[in-house]
């Protein structure tokens, strides 16, 4: 109860109402008779394959015993419905979120810490590609396990490489070699103003906030001090600062306002574009749904400042399965956690979902049967020592969409990368200390009580 009324006064800000709506889902059903099992609510935030791949997996959950039976819906806005539950002492047995999701939820005692349920059933690091470990772990406590992983890599168009006289099996490596092939792949319009480009940071906008990564950078020392002005990290926004210089922050930004939605036939990579982009593993099945049937493309590591030293950089996530602080059923939401998890199952929910298994074992014909042909590229990735994840931070959000900001400032000419960094960092390191203050006052109490869970 305790735990229910904090988390309803750190949340007053949003209105009864929507605790309302969030909890009145229509479709979901409990199975009904006097002598059914027990039922565990799940929420997941999965539509379409993907949904129904996890679907698959809880029919087979449900047929394989008569103890328990799962209960799916899918939740839209899950991360903001799932704390609003919380706080008001309804939440679900199970649910799945993304895993940056974690550190807020967890410092905010919205979850059950899964330490002893892990061990007792035999679930220990040695079991996962260790990246994806971590990402489900924080403050010394495992909070999830995870289900669909992904990493981010460099895809690139064929059939553009060969035209400007690039081999099309031989993407560039570094920074500097990616800058060259964009200048060969550069196409210009009779009136001067941009027709097609090789590469341009930010197309699609998603990583705008890690560009650090492949110069070397970190944005904190994983303690308490931001490092957004930090040299590796400057180094990458001025790199993105070339861009601007080089053709034009005007050309740049009328050239990107003719782009398409990402998921349609008009996604600038799809069209011609632009030849090169940073996208997920996820890729193959828009390529499969929008791309023209003809289209031809590969992936490999997104080049680095530094690739003799700095090789094989990414950046690793997943979805995460987790219990709710408060849930009803804990020992049977974590028996079916267990389920997923194990190593035929999960293979079939990452096939399902076209991406690769965050377990450390594979089953030999999981790869070879996998119908995305650059699957091991993403697989690989994520073993790498510099796969990275977002900044287990519970100031990130605010950080990444100041980062985001910094940059649409940089791109149009409005101030250097040096300045917009500087701001970024002294704005977010008072974040960060009003954050680590708070954190200083509650977690005697809440290490205590997650470490007797």
């Amino acid at each position: 109860m305790k735990t229910a009324v904090r988390l309803f006064f750190h949340l007053k800000r949003f209105s009864l109402l929507a605790l309302v709506c969030a909890l009145g889902f229509a479709g979901c059903k409990e199975k009904p008779g006097a002598n059914a099992p027990v039922v565990i609510k799940y929420w997941e935030k999965w539509t379409g394959f993907e949904s129904d791949a996890m679907q698959v997996i809880v029919n087979d959950f449900n047929a394989s015993q008569n103890r328990i039976f799962v209960d799916y819906c899918t939740v839209s806005q899950i991360d903001r419905k799932l704390m609003l539950a919380t706080a008001g002492g309804v939440p679900p047995d199970v649910a799945g979120v993304w895993s940056e999701n974690i550190p807020v939820y967890a410092e905010n005692n919205a979850l059950t810490p899964l330490d002893k349920r892990a061990a007792g059933a035999g679930i220990t690091r040695e079991k996962y590609t260790d990246i994806f470990w971590k990402i489900c772990s924080h403050r010394d406590h495992l909070w999830a396990l995870p289900t669909t992983p992904t990493s981010i890599a460099l895809i690139w168009n064929k059939k553009l490489f060969r035209a400007a006289g690039l081999d099309p099996e031989r993407p560039p490596k570094s920074i500097a070699e990616l800058d060259e092939y964009n200048r060969k792949l550069v196409k210009y319009r009779p009136d001067g103003s941009l027709e097609a480009m090789g590469f341009i940071p930010g197309e699609p906008n998603w990583f705008d906030s890690m560009w650090g990564c492949w110069f070397g950078g970190k944005l904190w020392d994983g303690e308490k001090t931001i490092t957004a002005d930090a040299p590796e990290v400057l180094a990458a926004y001025q790199w993105v600062e070339s861009y601007p210089k080089r053709y034009g922050s005007s050309q740049l930004l009328a050239f990107r306002d003719g782009f398409g939605n990402f998921a349609s036939p008009q996604n600038a990579f799809f069209t011609g574009r632009v030849a090169m982009v940073l996208q997920g593993v996820w890729i193959h099945n828009f390529i499969k749904n929008y791309a023209p049937p003809d289209f031809e493309w590969g992936a490999a590591p997104f080049p680095t400042a530094d690739p003799a030293n700095l090789p094989n950089v990414t950046i690793a996530g997943c979805d995460v399965l987790v219990i709710p602080a408060g849930a009803r059923h804990p020992k049977e939401a974590f028996e079916f956690i267990a389920y997923v998890n194990s190593q035929k199952v999960m293979e079939k929910l990452c096939m399902g979902q076209r991406k690769f298994t965050p377990l450390r074992d594979c089953s030999p014909g999981f790869l070879a049967n996998h119908p995305n042909p650059y699957i091991k590229v993403f697989a690989d990735l994520a073993k790498s020592p510099n796969a990275t994840a977002l900044p287990r931070l519970t100031t990130w959000t605010q950080y990444s969409n100041d980062l985001v900001n910094a940059v649409t400032r940089i791109q149009s000419g409005n101030t250097s990368a040096t300045e917009a960094l500087h701001d970024v960092s002294q704005r977010q390191q008072q974040v960060l200390d009003r954050s680590l203050a708070r954190w200083k006052r509650v977690s005697p109490k809440l290490t205590d009580e997650w470490t007797n869970q």
